[in-house]
């Protein structure tokens, strides 16, 4: 294990250096936070693709059966798919940080904006992209749990932590709670409203209120991680007394290999904290893991396999549809890949991307 979380530290040490020829935007941008933008701007990409083919497919159906209600397709525009990206990023941050008193990071500088809009419109400029499938997202699994460490462990802790007022520094609900909000709403925001979806901008559930909508795996793993982070750092005094509780119990089973007590005169019950970068690096196992997980469950049934590409233009032969349960169930594991895609960077939030086509025309896939 411990090799493992070393490998991890050098990693990190390694891509997160600034990259010296993108210091005219006037942040530190580094390969990660490129990876970040590039993953992201991918994966949005497939899933408007993906929902596109599903509209075109319930047109299809309409046309044969006069009960089956369907929106027309809206010509995309790319301001719409670069505020669905900024949205994505920064919707989350938005949210908590007047609550907080702070202001947002992309009021203050203009580098993580332009370099997610600049990986969206490349994505977007090429002439096509490998479909979603469980070979290409399960190695994409280590790097969403390498980026979204970084937001739930080097950007919101300090956020709550270093507050000026003591009881926002101090409180554990409110560091849960931040991360449970600057993790989700930005997904939540861009399924509100429609903005990846082929049609025009309607106000609709998302996923996350849709029945079990509530077990998707980005909607709980970031307060989870960050209290994991926390209690191995000792972020605040309710999570140092966690650890001492959590060691006592795990340690006379052999199951806390990672922490020691504090051995100094008078430290009775005190366990020692982790190294920053080590217990970052356990979360980084532990997102990496549940990632992949996700991964398999979304993906290993034909729900969320592609239909085999055909060469031609399809006019009269139906496309398979899926059904209103299957739909619900795939979407909400495409919104939480969503939400962990390119949340990452040095220090950001991060997160958006079209496709056209007539009425008449139907495309297969």
């Amino acid at each position: 294990m411990s090799s493992v979380l070393a490998s991890i530290v050098a990693f990190y040490d390694y891509t997160l250096q600034p990259v010296s020829a993108l210091a005219w935007l006037g942040v530190p941008i580094t390969p990660l936070d490129i990876a970040a933008a590039f993953r992201l701007a991918l994966i949005l990409r497939q899933l408007r693709e993906l929902f596109h083919q599903q509209h075109i497919a319930k047109m299809s159906t309409s046309g044969q059966l006069d009960n089956v209600p369907v929106q027309h397709l809206e010509q995309r525009s790319r301001v719409r798919d670069f505020a669905a990206a900024l949205v994505m990023v920064f919707g989350g941050e938005a949210v908590v940080a007047p609550w907080l008193g702070i202001q947002p990071t992309f009021v203050l500088s203009s580098g993580y904006p332009l370099l997610y809009l600049g990986a969206s419109a490349l994505v977007d400029s090429l002439s096509t992209v490998p479909d979603l499938s469980l070979f290409t997202e399960l190695p994409l699994s280590v790097l969403d749990g390498l980026t979204r460490a970084l937001l739930l462990c080097n950007f919101i802790p300090p956020m709550i932590t270093t507050h000026t007022s003591p009881a926002v520094s101090t409180s554990p609900y409110t560091l849960l709670l931040t991360a449970f909000i600057a993790a989700n709403a930005g997904p939540f925001l861009v399924n509100t409203f429609s903005l990846l979806r082929p049609t025009a901008m309607t106000v609709t559930t998302p996923p996350e209120l849709l029945p079990y909508g509530w077990t998707a795996t980005d909607l709980w793993i970031a307060p989870l991680v960050t209290a994991l982070y926390a209690t191995l750092t000792h972020a605040q005094p309710f999570f140092t007394h966690l650890h001492a509780l959590l060691f006592s119990f795990f340690s006379p089973l052999g199951l806390a290999q990672l922490s020691y007590p504090d051995t100094t005169l008078g430290a009775e019950g005190v366990v020692v904290p982790l190294d920053a970068n080590d217990a970052r690096a356990v979360c980084v196992v532990v997102l990496s893991t549940l990632f992949s997980l996700r991964t398999v469950r979304a993906f290993s049934s034909e729900i969320a396999k592609p239909e085999p590409p055909r060469a031609a233009l399809v006019t009269s032969v139906p496309m398979p549809v899926l059904s209103t349960s299957e739909s619900e169930m795939l979407e909400k594991e495409l919104a939480a890949r969503v939400a962990g895609a390119g949340k990452g960077g040095h220090t950001r939030m991060t997160p958006s991307p079209s496709r056209e086509s007539s009425q008449e025309t139907i495309l297969a896939r």
